[in-house]
């Protein structure tokens, strides 16, 4: 993911200025072992890197206040308190899936939700390459909760191999599947009695989890301090689609 950032910062008129690795690559900037070795400040920080990561990151952007973009996933319950505190000094822009396309779906599946009710079924799908540590996706669970939040008292349901009894109304099923190099794809199902309805999301490369979150860099840049999400873009970008 750091080399797609690199290779589409130009296109939105961004220059990097470092990075941060424990591996430094080779590439047209210079690469830290140590965030705190950067001689430069930059306008905002884009983390693709490990959940663990904000250990580091989240003292550095509260020392230079710097605006920060964090699109990793895993985030145990320590490191988004770190995040949320961040957010009271510096603008924090979090998304575990920085995919316009994705937040999209997100979106629909609320609006499914709240119009089919909880005659129909939630089943959500999820698939991603072999390498892939965390399951359920963070997208996975992002669309769970956008669900549950029309649908009080909602559960998630993982695995119904353990259990022997019928499928209760307020379950949220949730499948994950790890094979070969898929980049990500989602599947939600909403099942009701006589159809089904599917909405599906298929990520194709990389790359537009990198314009994703150069939009979100964008974006960021210009806010106060505070806590932002796909949902404040997207809502910036249609009012600014609304004026033309």
């Amino acid at each position: 993911m750091g080399r797609a950032v690199a290779a589409a910062a130009a296109e939105h008129n961004c220059r990097i200025v470092a990075g941060v690795d424990l591996v430094p690559a080779q590439a047209d900037f210079p690469i830290y072992t140590n965030i705190d070795d950067i001689p430069v400040k930059a306008n905002v920080i884009i983390d693709f890197s490990h959940h663990s990561a904000v250990e580091k990151l989240v003292p550095y952007a509260k020392k230079t206040h710097t605006p920060i973009v964090i699109a990793t996933t895993g985030h145990n319950e320590e490191e988004l308190n770190m995040i949320n505190k961040l957010a009271r000094t510096v603008p924090v822009f979090y998304s575990r899936n920085m995919s316009l396309g994705v937040n999209l779906l997100i979106n629909l599946c609320r609006h499914a939700a709240l119009v089919l009710g909880e005659k129909y079924d939630v089943e959500i799908v999820e698939k991603h390459h072999n390498k892939k540590l965390d399951a359920p996706s963070g997208t996975a669970l992002m669309i769970a909760e956008a669900i549950k939040e029309v649908r009080g008292g909602a559960e998630y349901v993982y695995d119904r191999s353990k259990a022997r009894h019928q499928r209760e109304q307020k379950e949220i099923g949730i499948q994950s599947i790890r094979g070969g190099n898929i980049i990500g794809e989602h599947e939600v199902l909403f099942c009701g009695n006589d159809e089904i309805i599917s909405i599906q999301h298929t990520a194709t490369s990389r790359e537009l989890f990198a314009e994703g979150a150069l939009r979100a860099a964008e974006f960021v840049v210009t806010k106060q301090k505070g806590f932002y999400t796909m949902k404040e873009l997207l809502q910036e970008a249609g009012r600014d689609t609304a004026k033309v």
